[in-house]
């Protein structure tokens, strides 16, 4: 069942009114009639519901048939802090990311990045991001849609690592501590897990910055004997987090799988 968000403010009573380009893409694209349900999820509260669409017009209006189980969301928060990659690597990070679970991205600027943005740049990216995240929700069924930050630095993600459970930095010449030492430390813990992820840019991460990072608290791991590329650290780890600390009834898992 294909699924588009909406604010509260576009739901009164037992109507759900769908305005802006999901119209173009319910009516021209998906080709959609009236009396096909669709999931609507409100971002502003991330409650879903089962409609019918009764009018397809400027706006699109659905009837409210009944509310939906929340399903889709962890009960681990992973938030990504992505060292700025080259050409369109950011894209395809976010839409994975999305799509494993990934609840915030952060892009970073190291002293190794090569990308540099500017501020009209940056409000481009990340406007063209946030839309990526959007898409990769509705694809994957997701009760939120990512949030887009703009571009940090070193410091200010040191300002940030006593509001997470573990900040977990990975870094290529980290030999000794693995991820699921860290993580093995978590589980059982407690049932929410609040989880940051610094990845450094395609050159690495200086090691004056390593420094800096973990005299803050982060927790300095390697993720095997291979060096892998930015864009595969986030999905890689992304997925050890959600094997180790979700919650999830395996069966059902399997059950619900479907293939494009």
């Amino acid at each position: 069942m294909r699924k588009f968000f909406v604010n509260s403010n576009q739901i009164k009573e037992d109507k759900i009114k769908i305005i802006n380009e999901d119209v173009n893409h319910i009516k021209n694209v998906l080709r959609l009639k009236p009396n096909c349900k669709i999931k609507i999820c409100d971002i502003d509260n991330n409650i879903n519901y089962i409609c019918n669409i009764e009018e397809l017009k400027e706006e699109i209006i659905c009837k409210i048939i009944e509310k939906a189980e929340n399903e889709t969301e962890s009960n681990v928060k992973i938030d990504i802090f992505q060292g700025l990659p080259k050409s369109d690597k950011m894209e395809f990070i976010i839409q994975k990311g999305t799509e494993l679970g990934v609840s915030e991205f952060t892009p970073v600027s190291f002293k190794r990045s090569i990308v540099k943005l500017d501020e009209k740049d940056e409000k481009k990216k990340i406007e063209r991001w946030q839309k990526i995240a959007v898409t990769a929700s509705k694809q994957s069924g997701r009760d939120i849609i990512p949030k887009i930050n703009k571009v940090e630095n070193v410091k200010n993600i040191c300002n940030l690592v006593p509001n997470y459970d573990i900040v977990i930095l990975t870094y290529e010449l980290e030999e000794n501590n693995h991820i699921k030492n860290e993580l093995m430390q978590l589980k059982n813990l407690k049932n929410n897990y609040k989880i940051a992820v610094i990845i450094g840019p395609e050159g690495g991460i200086e090691e004056d910055e390593i420094n800096t990072l973990k005299n803050a608290g982060a927790k300095v791991v390697t993720l095997g004997k291979r060096i892998l590329r930015t864009e595969t650290v986030a999905l890689q780890i992304a997925s050890i987090i959600m094997y180790e600390l979700e919650e999830t009834n395996l069966g059902e898992s399997f059950n619900s799988t479907k293939r494009d």
